[in-house]
């Protein structure tokens, strides 16, 4: 899905200027899951071509049969595939523009759990709720869109009169590509980008940076005042929260 994002927020100072920069950490862990997605995408196009089909979607897409047999790992790995250059493409771009900006303010670590439990939650809801076959990096990226909204609204005291603005722009982009979802013509999984967008969103609600002013020595400091018990709490939250919904299935099913 094409993502269009507002210029990273640059935090204004109330009342005095803030040692803080939202970019401060860069963007490793971004751009390494960008290269690994497109490595996997590389080994399907060859797969296809030497084999005649796409192996890496057979063993790791998400297929509804081989999960109620018990490989729970495609509750995850989807979030590799794509299905054709475009998607690929448009899915790297949100990655690389939403990314970009919330790992400068998650950290690497931080980040890369954001990512993937957005991508569990997107790919248990879809699991739970349709039997199609799907793959793709989208469930992951409305997580982040939801997170870099959690984050607006968590901070907007420190982001000055530009909070109104960003959360509007973000809060635009995210229905109207909610809406694309509704499109049967575009065979989009719209349960894998609503299950992401809850799982980021909540994620980011309980372990996001929600930032405080410190006076210092030198200047006031804006500071993270999550605590790393915090970030570990909303994973198993989070977590056990999906896990509990991806059983239905086996129980009802």
């Amino acid at each position: 899905m094409n993502e269009q994002t507002p210029e990273t927020p640059t935090p204004t100072a109330q009342p005095a200027p803030m040692a803080v920069r939202l970019n401060a950490v860069k963007p490793k862990a971004t751009f390494i899951l960008m290269g690994v997605i497109a490595v996997f995408y590389l080994l399907q196009v060859l797969s296809e071509r030497y084999l005649g089909f796409d192996l890496l979607f057979l063993y790791l897409g998400k297929i509804q049969q081989p999960i109620l047999a018990g490989q729970v790992w495609r509750l995850i790995t989807p979030v590799f595939l794509h299905g054709s250059l475009l998607h690929l493409a448009s899915n790297l771009y949100a990655l690389y523009v939403l990314g970009v900006q919330l790992e400068g303010i998650y950290g690497h670590k931080r980040f890369l759990l954001l990512f993937f439990i957005a991508a569990f939650g997107g790919n248990v809801l879809s699991f739970v709720l349709t039997p199609a076959a799907s793959l793709g990096a989208s469930t992951a990226i409305f997580g982040l869109l939801g997170a870099e909204i959690i984050f607006v609204v968590q901070n907007k005291r420190y982001l000055g009169g530009r909070s109104r603005g960003l959360l509007f722009n973000l809060i635009f982009i995210l229905l109207l590509n909610l809406s694309i979802g509704f499109n049967p013509a575009l065979n989009i999984d719209y349960f894998g980008h609503l299950g992401g967008l809850i799982a980021g969103g909540l994620f980011a609600f309980l372990a996001g940076p929600k930032w405080q002013l410190e006076l210092t020595e030198f200047q006031p400091e804006l500071k993270d005042t999550r605590a790393k018990r915090d970030i570990q709490m909303a994973l198993v939250i989070v977590f056990l929260g999906f896990c509990l919904i991806a059983v239905i299935p086996f129980i009802f099913g």
